[in-house]
């Protein structure tokens, strides 16, 4: 078995792996569009995480940046043991369980023509249910995230550790505009806290 992190799940592992590729599937867009109630938020406060949006879909949006290379999303595939699907299926349905459901999706490297894996799974938090958040101008989801925290931390240490990963697994790729104006929104509102609480 084969999943594929685009999220926590690539700087995360939480279970056995096997053997693990990094690469990227085609047709969606990473969007900080799924509510977190039970990671990075609470169930009053649910903080806001990462979800993949089919390009379809996500071309009805009124979203303020463009489809990340047309469509790619990056990430990291993990190859699980026969003798461990079982197990890792079910700490991972677990641990995803606030609104995601499991698809699959073919992983590609580089420019190959060809996937390197063929129906990888991978969890997505679709529209439909009940965690989904939808979109917001950029400055609204960066308060949103700053202002919130949950039982595994604050939901800004999401955001920069999903940065941090992407960075280090794909250091000659440029930046996702969404990703990218988030961390600046985010950080700046840090700075504009800490500030208030110098002069204070």
């Amino acid at each position: 078995m084969w999943v594929f992190g685009y999220g926590s799940l690539i700087w995360k592992v939480d279970f056995p792996v096997e053997a693990q590729v990094n690469g990227y599937i085609k047709g969606y867009v990473r969007r900080f569009w799924q509510g977190s109630s039970d990671h990075r938020g609470t169930p009053q406060n649910p903080g806001r995480v990462v979800t993949l949006i089919p390009i379809e879909t996500w071309d009805k949006e009124n979203d303020e940046h463009p489809a990340f290379f047309g469509g790619r999303v990056y990430g990291v595939a993990y190859k699980v043991a026969e003798g461990k699907v079982e197990e890792v299926r079910a700490h991972l349905d677990f641990r995803e369980k606030n609104g995601y459901s499991l698809h699959q999706a073919d992983i590609f490297e580089d420019e190959n023509e060809e996937p390197t894996i063929q129906n990888a799974f991978v969890y997505i938090g679709t529209a439909e249910n009940e965690a989904y958040i939808g979109p917001a101008p950029t400055l609204t989801i960066a308060r949103h995230i700053f202002s919130s925290s949950g039982p595994s931390g604050p939901n800004s240490e999401y955001l920069y550790n999903l940065l941090v990963a992407l960075n280090a697994k794909f250091p000659l790729l440029e930046p996702d505009p969404h990703l990218h104006d988030l961390e600046q929104a985010v950080r700046s509102l840090a700075a504009e806290a800490d500030q208030v609480c110098l002069n204070n």
